[in-house]
């Protein structure tokens, strides 16, 4: 059994089904994030997990032992929440301190383990400091250390960094990556950021309508996304539709419209299909050349955001815009759009 087994679980508010018999399993020592627009389901399924409200249907387990009907309070799992959540009459050692007193540790005991988590996320030094004088970052690694001081098996993120800046949130992001790597326990993430997903957890499961439609590797997710709604939500995509015409023992033929006909390798599809199945072509803005190439296109939008200029090209016979992204000098005038044959990812097509 896996370190969090989830089975089926199911959670209605009303006749809306919130969390619709979902199955996950996470394993021991795991950086794992649930992934996914507002109103998917992925924050009720943390609150199930963390005790805070009950399945109606469906058994969680953490460690192998059975939680349904357990309280939150006896559960091995702390919550770091987005708006900390922490104190701010008390100082950071009373903030942290807070839930080991109700344990009844002893003075010298709780000492120990306040400061040696103070020391964890870097805020020796800062033991007297009123919570209400510290920066933003500083007031989110005082509820990691409060959460991490009652030594959970499991750290239950909801959407901790969804208050910082940007150029702290980047910080945080490596800063927690780099603690669960230290510590060594399970943390599970809840957020809706697809970067910050991307960049910290070993394993991502997307969510939609209460249900998880992916669990992949990050670089799985983004090269190889089993539907439109995963690719659509992991980063920015093009999208055409297309038309089996041959099969052959590596390679398949298709008919992309306004792409012309193009052939893919027969690995890139990852479902069942025929000749004159329907289905759908997509391609990363970074895989697309503008300068080599035999689909012709004129830029009509560029935007430079460093390392990278984005595109918005216009072609015969398509109304929306296909979208590049090249690290080149930009083109003047006409383009052609080119691509590697494996840049091409297969979808089923849903009308």
């Amino acid at each position: 059994m896996a370190f969090l087994s989830v089975r089926q679980v199911t959670k209605r508010f009303g006749d809306v089904p919130a969390v619709d018999a979902v199955d996950l399993e996470v394993p021991r020592g795991a950086f794992f994030a649930l992934l996914g627009p507002s109103g998917c389901g992925k924050t009720t399924l943390l609150r199930m997990i963390a005790g805070f409200a009950q399945p109606d249907g469906g058994t969680l387990f953490i460690d192998g032992a059975n939680m349904n009907g357990v309280p939150a309070h006896r559960r091995p799992t702390n919550m770091v929440f987005q708006s900390y959540a922490i104190f701010p009459h008390l100082n950071v050692f009373d903030n942290v301190a807070y839930g080991l007193r109700k344990e009844r540790l002893g003075k010298q005991a709780l000492r120990a383990r306040v400061e040696a988590m103070l020391a964890t996320v870097r805020l020796e030094g800062l033991e007297s400091r009123r919570a209400d004088e510290l920066s933003g970052g500083q007031r989110q690694r005082v509820a990691l250390a409060r959460a991490l001081a009652k030594q959970p098996k499991i750290l239950l993120l909801d959407e901790p960094l969804g208050a910082l800046d940007k150029r702290l949130r980047e910080a945080m992001q490596v800063e927690l990556r780099a603690l669960q790597r230290t510590l060594g326990i399970t943390f599970l993430l809840v957020t809706h950021d697809q970067e910050e997903a991307l960049s910290m957890a070993d394993q991502v499961a997307v969510m939609s309508g209460g249900r998880i439609l992916q669990i992949a590797s990050p670089r799985e997710l983004y090269e190889r996304p089993v539907c439109r709604e995963v690719a659509d939500f992991i980063g920015q995509i093009n999208f055409f539709h297309a038309t089996v015409k041959h099969i052959a023992d590596d390679t398949v033929t298709a008919n992309a419209g306004v792409l012309g006909i193009v052939t893919l390798p027969r690995a890139s599809f990852g479902f069942p299909f025929a000749v004159g199945d329907h289905v759908l072509l997509a391609l990363r803005p970074e895989r697309i050349t503008l300068q080599r190439g035999s689909v012709a296109g004129q830029i009509t939008a560029a935007s430079f955001l460093g390392e990278r200029s984005h595109y918005q090209v216009k072609i015969a016979g398509r109304s929306e815009p296909v979208f590049v992204a090249s690290s080149g000098a930009a083109p003047q005038g006409p383009v052609l759009l080119g691509w590697a044959p494996d840049a091409l990812i297969a979808l089923p097509f849903t009308a």
